[in-house]
C-alpha cells in the first residue's frame, strides 16, 4: 500500500516491481517441459523431422549416436513459451545401450516416442521396430518398477496413465497391450514406397496399422508433400507442446495413412493374410507373433549390418579442428610406429637362444 511520503517516481517503481512479480509467478506456474524422443531406422529422416517440427531452414546432418535439440512455443500472447526437449539416436539398432540416457524416473511423466520406420525398406522394418521397442520398454517398466517401490502412489499413477490414449470403452480395450509411454509410428519416404506392388503396400499398411493399435499409438506416413507435413507437425507438436492433435483420420492403403491413436481397431483392420497351416501351428501364441511371421514370410528379414556402418567421428569432416587433428595424427603416427618396434621386439625374443 502506498505511503502518503511516497513521491510520483517511488510509486510507478513500486507498480513495475509488482507486475513483475506477478508475470515471473505466473510464468513458473504455466510453462511446461515435455520430452521426445526420435528412434528409428538409419538415414530414415529422423533429423529432417525434428528441423521442420522446430522450424529449422537447414540442411539435416548424419547422427552420429545421441542428439539433443530443443524447441519453444507460446501458448498466446504475452504467456510463457513451453519448453520441448527432442532427443535423436543414430546408428538404427546399432546403439540400443543409449537408450536410458535421456528417460529418467524424473521426464517419464512427460516422455514420448517418435518411431521413425523407412517405408523403403520393408525388408528392414519388423526387426528395426521391434529391436527398439522391446529395449526402450524394457527400461521404462524398470523404471516403472523402481518408482513404485520407492512410492507406491507414484507408481499408481505412472501405471494408471498408461493406456490413456485408447478411450475406456473402445471395443479392443481388452485385447490390446499399450506401450507404457505415448508413441506415435511414422511410416517415412512414402514417395519411395508408393513405387511398391499394390498388395506389397497392403499388406504393409496393414501391418503398421496392427501394430500402432495394438501398442496404442498414432501413426503417420509422410514424405516431401506439405500436405503431409502438416498432419506430421499436428501429431508431433502433441507430444511436445500438449497442442491439439488433428483428427484426421485415412486408412485407404493407396494414400498417405494417417491414424490417430485410438480411431483405429481390429475389425477395420481385418485378419493378417495367414494360411490355415499358420493359423494351426501351435507355435504362434500371440495376435503380435503371428503378424511378425506373416509379415517377415512376405518380407523375408535382412541383416542390417548397423554396427558396421559406424563412422569414426575423429574422420568425420563436420567435427574437423585443425589443432586437433594435427595432434591426433601425430599421436596416430607414434603409435604405430611403437607397434612396429614392439613388433619387431616380440620377433627377436622368439628367435633368440632359448635358456633352460
Amino acid at each position: 500500500m502506498p505511503r502518503s511520503s511516497d513521491n510520483l517516481w517511488d510509486l510507478a517503481t513500486s507498480e513495475v516491481q509488482r507486475k513483475d512479480s506477478t508475470e515471473d509467478d505466473t510464468e513458473v506456474s504455466t510453462e511446461t517441459e515435455r520430452s521426445v524422443f526420435f528412434i528409428g531406422n538409419k538415414h530414415g529422416g529422423k533429423t529432417t523431422i525434428i528441423l521442420r517440427c522446430t522450424d529449422r531452414d537447414e540442411a539435416p546432418k548424419p547422427t552420429l549416436a545421441l542428439e539433443y535439440t530443443f524447441g519453444r512455443r507460446a501458448k498466446g500472447h504475452n504467456t510463457p513459451k513451453d519448453i520441448a526437449h527432442f532427443w535423436e539416436l543414430g546408428g538404427g539398432t546399432s546403439l540400443l545401450d543409449l537408450i536410458p540416457i535421456p528417460i529418467t524416473s524424473e521426464n517419464i511423466g512427460t516422455f514420448s516416442i517418435v518411431l521413425v520406420l523407412d517405408l523403403s525398406k520393408p525388408s528392414e522394418l519388423w526387426y528395426t521396430m521391434e529391436n527398439l521397442l522391446q529395449a526402450t520398454r524394457k527400461h521404462v517398466d524398470k523404471i516403472i518398477s523402481d518408482i513404485g517401490k520407492s512410492n507406491s502412489k507414484a507408481g499408481s499413477q505412472t501405471m494408471q496413465n498408461i493406456g490413456r490414449s485408447i478411450p475406456k470403452d473402445h471395443p479392443d480395450k481388452e485385447l490390446i497391450d499399450p506401450f507404457p509411454l505415448p508413441l506415435l509410428i511414422i511410416g517415412s519416404k512414402y514417395d519411395i514406397f508408393q513405387e511398391l506392388d499394390s498388395e506389397k503396400r497392403k499388406i504393409i499398411c496393414k501391418t503398421l496399422r496392427f501394430v500402432a493399435h495394438y501398442y496404442g499409438a498414432s501413426l503417420v506416413f509422410t514424405s516431401k508433400s506439405e500436405t503431409h507435413k502438416g498432419v506430421l507437425r499436428s501429431l508431433v507438436n502433441h507430444l511436445a507442446f500438449g497442442q491439439d492433435k488433428s483428427r484426421f483420420v485415412s486408412v485407404d492403403h493407396n494414400k498417405p495413412l494417417v491414424i490417430p491413436a485410438g480411431l483405429d481397431s481390429l475389425n477395420q483392420i481385418g485378419s493378417p493374410p495367414a494360411s490355415d497351416s499358420d493359423l494351426r501351428q501351435g507355435n504362434v501364441r500371440t495376435p503380435m507373433e503371428l503378424w511378425k511371421k506373416i509379415y517377415e514370410r512376405i518380407f523375408p528379414p535382412k541383416n542390417t549390418n548397423d554396427s558396421k556402418d559406424i563412422k569414426d567421428p575423429a574422420k568425420d569432416p563436420q567435427y574437423s579442428e585443425r589443432d586437433i587433428d594435427a595432434m591426433r595424427s601425430q599421436k596416430d603416427q607414434e603409435l604405430e610406429q611403437y607397434k612396429r618396434n614392439a613388433d619387431k621386439s616380440w620377433k627377436s625374443m622368439a628367435l633368440g637362444p632359448h635358456t633352460r
